[in-house]
C-alpha cells in the first residue's frame, strides 16, 4: 500500500492476498495517504442490499466485472458511479463483482 507522492511518481505492485472486510467482502487497499485519499479494489459475492452507510469523502466505485447495484440502479463492467460525500447508500450484487473504489476528500475535490 502506498501514499500520494510529493512529486514523480509511486507505484502499487501486485500482492498476494485479501482481508475480509466482512461476510462475503474482501478488500485490496491500494493508497491509503495521510491526507484522505484512498484505492481500494474489493470483490462482493452476491447478495442482498447491505446496511445503509456514507462515506466523509467522494466515492467513485467502477465496476471491472460482475454487477453492482444500489438503491438507484444496476451496475455492469465499465459503469461508474460517483457519489457525493456524506450520500446515504446501501448496495448489493445479484452474481458477485469486482470494484475498484476511489475516495477523495470532500474539500480537495475541485467542483
Amino acid at each position: 500500500m502506498i501514499g500520494v507522492p510529493k512529486a514523480g511518481s509511486a507505484v502499487a505492485r501486485a500482492v498476494d492476498g485479501w482481508s475480509e472486510d466482512g461476510p462475503g467482502v474482501w478488500i485490496k487497499p491500494l493508497v491509503n495517504d495521510p491526507a484522505g485519499y484512498r484505492t481500494t479494489v474489493m470483490r462482493v459475492d452476491p447478495g442482498p442490499l447491505g446496511e445503509a452507510h456514507f462515506h466523509d469523502e467522494i466515492e467513485q466505485v467502477y465496476v471491472i466485472e460482475g454487477d453492482f447495484f444500489d438503491e438507484e440502479g444496476g451496475y455492469g463492467p465499465g459503469d461508474l458511479v460517483i457519489r457525493a460525500a456524506r450520500a446515504m447508500h446501501r448496495s448489493g450484487s445479484e452474481t458477485g463483482c469486482t470494484m475498484l473504489l476511489i475516495y477523495t476528500p470532500a474539500a480537495k475535490a475541485s467542483a
